[in-house]
């Protein structure tokens, strides 16, 4: 959101966005007080505060989760506006202090397990995001930027080989029907729909220098800016999750490797761990998440939502985060982002499908799991 010069002809107070029927944790944070602080601010690339806040302003809340509601529009956001943001990210990660350190560990070898029941675990999958330095983020970047983007990723991906080879898919030269099968085969990110990407800017000028990149077996991909800089995916149509983050730690650091011969980089730090355009993605940015068949857990879903709640996981239907299981069947992955490494968010997956598959086996037998109830972690 560009800033408006008689905005300082007002006082913050009549400037202040009526927030009496939202539900996310922008408006949970946001002040009078932090209002008129931030109001006429701007981050060194030009980024507003009312740019941040804009897509909590315009969507008050979202009907299966509690939205985060601000964004950042460039790395500095979240110092300049740091006395808004370090609230919403302790509260959105369930507790993180202004001066915590992140844990950054991609040593897949480290991970114990992994390799699920393919009788009830059907495909395994591990995303997250990376941003580019220097660069602003897609709410706040210029067309020029967003290109770089595009030609960086585009030439660093180039140059991988072996099992990473693969070719790139810019959106504007696809055909329509090209892009809905990618989209149906749960490939390409969907259309500009989303609340986040229209209401924050992220969709402007849709779909200039917007793509996917895919290896030639389609287990390794890559968005270009969508949400954020970059969006790296691992998968594949099994159990062995383990195989598949050890492919996402390769790719992602072959990825970077390139990238830094030309004198590019991730943006990160000891605070927030890698810098993305979401607060609920700081850290690791990082969702390690199985589809799997539960059905005779899910006859109890108050019950089955305690237990992953204990286990620090989340379920969604497995077509997505607007969606519901119909047959017992769902995506169940890591619920935290921020303050763990990606080592340990892996472990809490294959501990905690584990626990559930052997609990399903018990029940298919019609055998109690009351004393398999897991503890708080």
């Amino acid at each position: 959101m560009p800033g408006n010069a008689n905005q300082k002809n007002f006082k913050p107070e009549e400037d202040f966005p009526d927030l009496s029927k939202h539900n996310n944790w922008m408006a949970k944070v946001l002040t009078p007080a932090i209002y008129a602080k931030y109001r006429d601010v701007c981050t060194p690339s030009g980024y507003n505060f009312d740019g941040a806040i804009q897509t909590g302003v315009d969507n008050p809340g979202h009907p299966f989760i509690f939205t985060v509601g601000c964004v950042a529009g460039d790395e500095e956001t979240y110092e300049v506006f740091k006395d808004f943001f370090d609230p919403v990210i302790d509260k959105r990660h369930g507790g993180y202090a202004p001066d915590a350190k992140h844990k950054t560990d991609l040593d897949f070898t480290k991970v114990q397990g992994g390799e699920f029941d393919p009788k009830y675990v059907i495909s395994s999958r591990v995303r997250t995001g990376r941003s580019i330095k220097g660069l602003c983020l897609p709410p706040h970047c210029t067309r020029a930027e967003r290109r770089a983007v595009e030609r960086i990723s585009v030439e660093a991906l180039a140059t991988l080989d072996g099992e990473f080879h693969g070719k790139y898919y810019p959106l504007n030269k696809m055909t329509e029907a090209e892009q809905d099968q990618l989209i149906d085969d749960h490939f390409l990110f969907d259309k500009p729909v989303s609340p986040l990407l229209t209401c924050a800017g992220m969709a402007r000028d849709w779909p200039d220098a917007r793509g996917i990149w895919h290896n030639d077996n389609k287990t390794f991909l890559v968005w270009i800016n969508e949400e954020d800089h970059l969006r790296v995916i691992s998968m594949q149509k099994d159990g062995n999750i383990k195989q598949v983050f050890q492919r996402f730690c390769e790719g992602l650091s072959k990825v970077e490797a390139a990238m830094k011969e030309k004198g590019a980089s991730y943006m990160w730090n000891e605070h927030l761990g890698y810098v993305l355009t979401c607060p609920s993605n700081l850290g690791t940015g990082l969702r390690a998440g199985v589809h799997v068949k539960l059905p005779n857990l899910a006859k109890d879903e108050k019950r089955l939502d305690d237990m992953l709640g204990k286990l620090r996981l989340q379920k969604r239907g497995t077509g997505g985060v607007d969606t519901a299981s119909t047959d017992g069947t769902y995506d169940v992955s890591n619920s935290d982002r921020l303050g763990f490494s990606e080592v340990e968010l892996i472990q809490f997956v294959v501990d905690g499908v584990n626990l559930l598959v052997e609990m399903e086996k018990k029940l298919e037998k019609g055998e109690s799991i009351d004393a398999m109830m897991p503890a708080q972690k």
